[in-house]
C-alpha cells in the first residue's frame, strides 16, 4: 500500500508528512513524498555553474533532505520530484502511476492553527482527484497512530462509498468508530424533525456497520447540532489522534471528489485531519484501501 505525500520545505510539507505517518504505522504502508515542479523547469538535467538549473536541482536536494528527516524511523519512504503544470496535477498523476490508496496534503499557510484553510492545491485535488485526499491541519505534528476514526453520516442516505470505507479502515486499524450526523438548525428550531431524522439515519448507519466489524469491536453513534455546522462540531468532543472521514459530495462525477457545501463548513471548524472519499469509491487492487 503506498500513500502519495505532497510535499514542499515548509509548514504545510511538515504537517502533510506527520498526518502521513500517524495513518501509515496501523497500515505498514509505503510512502511517496512528490515534490512536483513546473514542467518547463530544466530538472535533473546538468547544466553549467551558476545557472538556474543548477539552482533549481540544488533547491530540489535541500527539499529532499528535509522531507525524509522528517519521516520517522521505521516507516518505508521515497522522495520523487515531478514535473507537472500544477502541484495538484502532479500528485494526481503519481497516485495513478504509484496505485496510491490516498493523497494526503496540508493546509494552507495563513490558516489559524490546527485548523484548516483551504488552498488552491487542496481546492483542486477536492474536485479532482480519483482516490481519497486527507487534509491535514495547519500545525499537525502527531506521528503517533491513529486513535479513532469518525464518520460523517449525513442526514440522508446515500455516501457508501465514505460508509465502506470507515468500517473497513477501523477494522484493519483495531480503532474505535464514531458515526456522527450533524444538524444545522433554522432560527427558530429547537430541534425536532431534522434532529429526530438524524437519529434515525445515523443509528441505521450504526446498525450496518456493528454488523459488518467483529463482535466487540466498539461503535458508536452522535448527532451534534447547532445553529451553524461550526457549532454543532464545536459540540463535538476530539481525540488528539482522531481523523475524520466524509464522503464527496453528489455532484461528483463518478468515481472523483467534489466537495460539498456542508463539508466545506466543517473542514473549516474541524480540529482533526479529514479525509475526503470520491463518489462511488470502491476498494480495488489498482486503488488500495485508505
Amino acid at each position: 500500500m503506498r500513500y502519495v505525500v505532497g510535499y514542499t520545505p515548509t509548514e504545510r510539507g511538515a504537517d502533510a508528512v506527520a498526518l502521513a505517518a500517524a495513518m501509515a504505522r496501523a497500515q505498514g504502508a509505503h510512502l511517496d513524498l512528490v515534490y512536483v515542479v513546473d514542467r518547463h523547469t530544466p530538472y535533473p538535467a546538468v547544466k553549467p555553474e551558476g545557472s538556474r538549473a543548477q539552482t533549481a536541482e540544488q533547491h530540489i536536494h535541500s527539499a529532499e533532505r528535509e522531507g525524509m528527516a522528517l519521516v520517522p524511523e521505521g516507516l518505508e519512504a521515497h522522495f520523487h520530484v515531478r514535473q507537472a503544470d500544477s502541484f495538484a496535477a502532479g500528485l494526481i498523476d503519481a497516485a495513478l502511476e504509484y496505485r496510491a490508496g490516498l493523497i494526503v496534503v496540508g493546509a494552507a499557510s495563513n490558516g489559524l492553527f490546527k485548523r484548516h484553510t483551504i488552498g488552491s492545491v487542496a481546492n483542486a485535488l477536492l474536485h479532482a482527484a480519483p482516490v481519497p485526499v486527507a487534509l491535514a491541519p495547519r500545525g499537525y505534528r502527531r506521528t503517533e497512530p491513529i486513535t479513532r476514526l469518525t464518520l460523517a453520516v449525513g442526514q440522508r442516505p446515500g455516501a457508501e462509498a465514505a460508509i465502506d470505507v470507515a468500517i473497513e479502515s477501523a477494522e484493519r486499524r483495531g480503532v474505535p468508530l464514531r458515526l456522527v450526523s450533524l444538524v444545522e438548525l433554522d432560527v427558530d428550531e429547537e430541534g425536532g424533525e431534522n434532529v429526530n431524522a438524524a437519529h434515525i439515519h445515523a443509528n441505521t448507519v450504526l446498525a450496518a456497520a456493528a454488523h459488518r466489524l467483529p463482535e466487540g469491536h466498539h461503535v458508536s453513534v452522535e448527532v451534534a447540532h447547532g445553529r451553524t455546522i461550526e457549532e454543532a462540531i464545536d459540540d463535538l468532543e476530539w481525540d488528539d489522534g482522531e481523523v475524520m472521514i466524509v464522503g464527496s459530495s453528489r455532484l461528483a462525477e463518478k468515481y472523483k471528489l467534489f466537495i460539498g457545501s456542508t463539508a466545506n463548513k466543517v473542514l473549516r471548524a474541524l480540529p482533526v485531519p479529514m479525509v475526503v472519499v470520491p463518489r462511488d469509491y470502491q476498494r480495488v487492487d489498482t486503488f488500495p484501501e485508505v
